[in-house]
């Protein structure tokens, strides 16, 4: 018996990246270590010194722990040198803890959930599902009390979301319809336990040993401390849920003063199929983008790659695209003007000033794209169907969903070409509704082309990719980074 090939290596490091980040949060925690093992040095948004950004170094920074910027410059800048942008973004659609999310019905302990995003909703019954976000925790007590915003991951199943047996409605299997309020709240245990964990004076512990009151209210004859905030959470959040974020954190109950929790499938990342061909996973629309991207990145900044490239090397990966983007951290915010601002700022860059350095730069607009799927072939425009582990897909429409036209999709082509990257072409049907990216929003500052890998079941809580697309993707990025400013030259325009 032939065994099947190894599975892809630049596959197996995605599928470990996707399964360490069920949130933007956590993704972000993860290339930023990413980027500080090749060599970037970490600065502040808030407080960079300008003397600190030289020429030949790699820097990068965050906003709201959900959104990063990171950067080269080149060693030697010229009046042409421009930025070449690559974007994407790190939230995919999920269910997230509402900020009043304690529920009991019919003996069982639920959680409120708010759907974020356009998801397949019903890919979410049935499956082990955990809590993932950040907490605000506080460092320290009395009349000056600090906090930090911590990463929690709860790596065992705590939540479930059931369907209703066939038994009880045998038209389940023709039309699966439930209401999303009401049919979608999940389990989080049993009221019974709560009140077993209960001890002799009424109060719940955690596995450290905090008591908190069941009730949401200190025991009756217990003198409460003034800088405890527990009844306040406890009266919005189940108290076992707040005691299992304490043992995550190593923190008592009363140090947690708020969160954002998101609701993730605990089941791994994995590549499957005969030969391996397939990436099994969750969140693959966008967190495939984000990591090819910062894969790309740090190749071409190895020393002996960055001789002949003369631009700014620059990936921003934004939060909240799946919901307009419109936020402090999203594309529709100043995250990319301002770095160019700052960037301009620079004794090497002001004599180009803000809008040349803008008019001269390019974006490539990175996010999934929809693979054919054989059970569907009718809802496809046959000469633009991708297929699976085909290259990079170009995605074009008319109605400037996606903005790719033709100057930016022929210095594309040219970047695969020259990357040995097969490319394909995506539109949808006249009859279907088109989905969109950040490139429409970022493309009133600068030039820009909309790309994506071809995947299976996007916005499903388990959707499939192709393994060896992984490599085609960071290689277009890295071939992007290395000598785009070359390619750029040889098309005029304007």
């Amino acid at each position: 018996m032939q065994l099947p090939p190894s599975p892809p290596v630049d596959a197996v490091k995605f599928c470990d990246f996707v399964t360490a980040s069920p949130t933007p949060f956590h993704a972000v925690h993860n290339i930023s270590k990413r980027l500080v093992s090749a060599g970037f040095k970490a600065i502040s948004e808030r407080s960079v010194d300008p003397a600190t950004l030289t020429a030949g170094g790699k820097f990068f920074y965050t906003r709201n722990q959900s959104s990063i910027v990171a950067f080269t410059l080149p060693p030697s800048p010229s009046p042409s040198t421009a930025v070449s942008f690559a974007v994407g973004h790190l939230d995919s659609p999920c269910l997230k803890v509402r900020p009043i999310s304690k529920k009991t019905k019919d003996g069982y302990l639920q959680v409120g959930v708010e759907l974020y995003g356009g998801g397949i909703w019903h890919s979410w019954f049935d499956r082990d599902l955990s809590l993932a976000g950040r907490v605000i925790v506080a460092d320290s007590k009395g009349q000056d009390p600090t906090f930090t915003s911590k990463l929690v991951k709860i790596d065992r199943p705590i939540l479930r979301i059931p369907t209703l047996a066939i038994h009880l409605d045998r038209t389940m299997n023709e039309a699966f319809k439930f209401n999303k309020e009401t049919n979608y709240r999940p389990i989080l245990g049993l009221v019974a336990e709560q009140l077993n964990s209960t001890g002799a004076e009424g109060k719940d512990k955690s596995r450290s040993g905090t008591p908190i009151p069941f009730s949401g209210t200190s025991t009756p004859g217990e003198q409460k401390k003034p800088e405890e905030d527990v009844s306040k959470m406890s009266e919005r959040h189940h108290p076992l849920l707040l005691a299992v974020l304490a043992d995550e954190l190593g923190c008592e109950i009363g140090d947690i003063h708020d969160f954002e929790l998101s609701l993730f499938d605990v089941q791994p990342s994995t590549v499957g199929g005969l030969s391996n061909e397939f990436v099994f996973s969750p969140r693959i629309d966008n967190l495939m983008t984000c990591f090819a991207s910062i894969e790309g990145l740090c190749e071409a900044s190895e020393k002996d790659r960055v001789a002949e490239e003369n631009n700014i090397h620059c990936v921003i990966l934004f939060d909240n695209e799946e919901v307009g983007s419109v936020s402090h951290h999203g594309a529709e915010s100043n995250l990319l003007p301002s770095f160019v601002e700052r960037i301009v700022s620079l004794p090497d860059y002001k004599h180009a000033g803000y809008h040349q350095v803008l008019s001269n730069s390019f974006l490539v607009s990175a996010d999934m794209g929809h693979a054919i799927n054989p059970n569907y072939a009718d809802r496809y425009e046959p000469d633009h169907a991708p297929k699976i582990n085909g290259g990079v897909v170009i995605k074009t429409n008319a109605n400037q969903r996606y903005t790719s036209n033709a100057q930016t999709t022929f210095l594309l082509r040219n970047v695969a070409k020259k990357a040995g990257v097969p490319v394909q072409e995506f539109e949808i049907r006249n009859d279907s509704s088109c989905g969109s990216t950040v490139g429409p929003h970022l493309s009133t500052h600068v030039r820009t082309v909309d790309i994506g890998l071809a995947q299976l079941a996007m916005h499903s809580i388990r959707e499939t990719a192709g393994s060896a697309d992984v490599r085609h993707y960071i290689d277009l990025f890295r071939t992007y980074f290395e000598a785009f400013s070359k390619i750029d030259q040889a098309l005029k325009v304007d």
